[in-house]
């Protein structure tokens, strides 16, 4: 494996780290806000943003960790991008 390869495998493994932290935050505050209220629109919220930060996560972990190729964990990152933020808009227009 040359530098650079370890390099962008190191930088890819620290931004996924960030993505898990700050997308743990607003899922965490989003939750909260909805104990707080009981608005469906902030349940979906939060668990909009779970399943996209979900998704980034664990896309890098079934690459690293199993024999899936980086295609297959760009698909199961991008399922969860899309599940996620469907119940995203969902979340925009629900009723309160």
């Amino acid at each position: 494996m040359s530098s650079s390869q370890a390099f962008a495998g190191s930088a890819v493994v620290a931004l996924k780290a960030l993505t898990l932290a700050l997308g743990g935050t607003i899922t965490y505050f989003a939750f909260k806000a909805y104990r707080r209220t009981n608005a469906p629109a902030l349940r979906a919220f939060a668990v909009g943003f779970g399943l996209v930060t979900a998704g980034t996560v664990l896309g890098g972990v079934v690459h690293q960790l199993t024999s899936l190729s980086i295609e297959g964990g760009i698909v199961i990152e991008s399922v969860f991008t899309a599940l996620g933020f469907g119940v995203l808009t969902y979340a925009l227009y629900a009723r309160t």
